[in-house]
């Protein structure tokens, strides 16, 4: 029963690879073609939109549009033909099979894309259990060598070869599996090598080959540990447990067992988390709906009583100026009180939206910090001294993180809330940056980041203190973070005109595209999560140096090139001409 139990774990991983692999339609040569038909057919509306949507993967959209496509008059051959591949693929991806396989069948036979209709046939065969069928199709498409450079070779393989585990032709999926396992490792797609480990080792393990399967299941066990699921976490302690009961060795299997509860609580908080999300969302839109509902009746009786109030002064000469004038002053209170409460909304959704991403950062630190902190204890029980000390640090670098958000978050509020004090004054730029430096040695010396204050000694500033301190550290942080270690960060100024001196923080890291830049200059308190999610934040940080920089006079701009470096340049109003 045991030996079963960790089968039916694997085939969960079976099923996500070939969900993964069904998204084979993405190649570079087919999008070329397609492309081109698109451009030949540009008046076609509905086909440019079924296009414009399918590149996006939104396949409702892409249903919606491609079946008003067909229903046109333009009976043209091979538009209908890739407006059914359209519809076949994006039913693919919704798993409805039935309706995909009807539209892959309604394509004619001159398609010149016939292999990827096999690969999509076969897909859905592999997905209704039909695993004979899908071998036929697999094979078909395997023997046409023509098309082997415009096909995803590791999912294909990885298919080919479940299909011949189904049908117990072990010797076969053996072959395939290995090659696919070989190309995930060379794509170094961590989630598809856990999952072709996890299928090799389901394969030994049915034929009883424990020496061959173990190592395998002992390899997916370690990767899972790299990965942010807690489902695969889960389900690869869970096949830990079981090789550990088998070999009797009760004390480990219960360590796996444990672990794996572990993980499945973790999954449930998430899960818990989203769906209370989700009701609070509902909540709020029921009451605002019932505020809008609330000021519509009161707006319906102030005009009841306006209109009251302009009838009867027709009647009275002497009072039609006087009731003009009201009515006036009136009709631009309504504006003002519109104009403020379209802004509160707008402030309010934007602290939505602010709070949702910093309570999920905090409380992904928070996560991280417990994580970090089980294996310190377990750390400290082995006396492994080196990995205790890069632990210390972790934990370290997470609490930094932490506090900085917090005190962003602070002093968010009290920009928000007018609370913040401002006073600007003249003061000594090299200074300023010279006592910021001393506060971040420990931060550059942990990354081995050599710093560099090259601004000019001359140079008088007039700015509020405070704030300016708040925008060098949010940029230094900024600086450190996208770094790389044994980097450069300098600081250094350069005259703009007679009033203005450009501050300008530079550092030789990750660099960030032209469409970041644009975003990140945006009026906007929040960013979306961009690139590289583990060292993107909230953008709470960079709108408060926007807001602060703006209070003081100054300006913000950004220079920055992907994997060459950033220049964030502050321009700042010189004492002389505001002593």
């Amino acid at each position: 029963m045991i030996r079963k139990w960790v089968f039916f774990i694997v085939v969960f991983f079976i099923t996500t690879s070939i969900i993964k692999a069904s998204n084979f339609d993405q190649r570079l040569f087919f999008e070329n073609e397609i492309n081109k038909v698109a451009i030949v057919f540009k008046r076609e509306i509905h086909f440019t939109k079924a296009h414009f949507y399918f590149q996006k993967k939104n396949w409702d959209s892409t249903l919606v549009y491609s079946m008003k496509q067909l229903n046109s008059s333009n009976t043209n051959i091979q538009l209908n033909n890739f407006t059914h591949y359209m519809r076949g693929t994006s039913f693919l991806n919704k798993g409805l099979f039935s309706e995909s396989k009807s539209e892959f069948k309604a394509i004619s036979n001159d398609f010149p894309f016939q292999y990827k209709i096999k690969i999509a046939r076969g897909i859905i065969a592999l997905k209704q259990n039909k695993y004979i069928e899908a071998i036929a199709f697999f094979e078909a498409v395997e023997k046409d060598e023509a098309c082997h450079h415009d096909i995803d070779k590791s999912s294909f393989y990885h298919n080919l070869g479940l299909c011949y585990f189904h049908t117990n032709q072990f010797d076969k999926a053996e072959k395939y599996l290995i090659k696919s396992s070989d190309l995930h490792s060379k794509e170094k797609d961590t989630v598809q090598i856990i999952s072709s480990y996890m299928d090799l080792a389901n394969l030994y393990y049915e034929q009883y080959k424990d020496a061959q399967a173990i190592p395998y299941f002992e390899k997916a066990y370690q990767l899972s540990k790299k990965i942010n699921s807690f489902e695969l976490k889960q389900n690869a302690a869970g096949n830990m447990a079981a090789v550990e009961e088998n070999r009797k060795n009760f004390t480990k299997a219960l360590a796996y067992r444990k672990e794996m509860e572990q993980w499945k609580d973790s999954l449930n908080d998430q899960n818990k988390v989203w769906a209370i999300a989700q009701l609070e969302k509902k909540h709020a839109v029921h009451q605002k709906q019932k505020e809008i509902t609330l000021l519509e009746a009161e707006n319906k009786i102030k005009i009841a009583e306006r209109n009251g109030l302009f009838y009867s002064s027709l009647s009275l000469l002497l009072l039609l100026g006087t009731s003009i004038y009201f009515f006036r002053q009136k009709v631009k209170r309504n504006k003002i009180i519109l104009a403020q409460k379209e802004e509160l909304d707008e402030l309010n959704a934007t602290k939505d939206k602010l709070f949702s991403i910093v309570s999920h950062d905090l409380r992904s630190s928070v996560n991280a910090l417990k994580t970090s902190n089980i294996k310190l204890i377990s750390t400290l029980e082995s006396k492994n001294y080196s990995e205790l000390d890069q632990l210390l640090h972790t934990n370290s670098s997470i609490a930094n993180s932490s506090y900085n958000l917090l005190d962003n978050l602070l002093n968010w509020a009290l920009l928000q809330t007018k609370q913040l004090y401002f006073q600007q004054e003249s003061q000594h730029l090299f200074s300023v940056i010279q006592q910021i430096e001393f506060n971040y040695k420990p931060l550059f010396s942990d990354k081995k980041i050599t710093f560099s204050n090259q601004v000019s000694k001359d140079v008088f500033v007039f700015v509020d203190l405070d704030s300016f301190k708040i925008i060098l550290r949010n940029l230094l942080d900024n600086a450190i973070k996208f770094s790389k270690p044994e980097g450069k960060i300098s600081i250094y100024t350069k005259d703009s005109d007679d009033e203005f001196c450009t501050l300008i923080v530079e550092d030789i890291g990750i660099g960030m595209s032209a469409q970041i830049q644009e975003e990140l200059l945006k009026e906007s308190v929040v960013l979306s999560k961009k690139g590289n999610s583990e060292i993107m934040g909230s953008g709470l940080g960079t709108y408060l140096c926007k807001s602060m920089i703006a209070k003081n006079g100054g300006k913000l701009a950004i220079e920055s090139k992907e994997n060459v470096g950033t220049k964030i340049c502050v321009s700042l109003l010189k004492s002389e001409n505001h002593g």
